[in-house]
């Protein structure tokens, strides 16, 4: 039954790489906008808020580049996502699982934040690992 879709496997990746990339691109760019604002909602201190920044937009930019580059282009941007995701888990999610915002969580759950860690972790572990090259 699912045997037409076994040619696809070789292109699968793009699906983890584009969901990812996007969402760290979209967040990273915002915070480009506004990294005062940034630092002071979540505070910390604005060196860190712009490491933050460039961590996403790096990671994000660097889940796509690693594909047609290399390796350690790839496990290198899952790399740098992974911390981001920990201390967004950490420090604004943890305690409620369901992503929609409730009492004591405007911005809602972890739900989604442990989707994208694990996403990120999986380019961390398996870089480049199966990728067609005429992808």
């Amino acid at each position: 039954m699912f045997d037409k879709l076994d040619s696809l496997k070789p292109h699968a990746h793009w699906l983890l790489r584009f969901g990812l990339a996007g969402v760290f691109i979209f967040h990273g760019m915002g915070k480009v906008m506004n990294i005062g604002g940034f630092a002071e909602m979540m505070g910390l201190p604005t060196s860190l808020a712009g490491l933050v920044t460039l961590a996403e937009l790096a990671g994000g930019v660097g889940i796509i580049v690693g594909a047609f580059t290399n390796d350690l282009i790839t496990r290198l941007a899952g790399l740098a996502v992974a911390p981001v995701m920990l201390g967004a888990i950490f420090m604004v999610h943890w305690g409620r699982w369901n992503f929609m915002p409730g009492e004591g969580f405007p911005a809602g759950g972890m739900e989604f934040q442990v989707v994208l860690l694990c996403s990120a972790l999986y380019f961390l572990v398996m870089g480049n690992a199966g990728l067609n090259r005429a992808s």
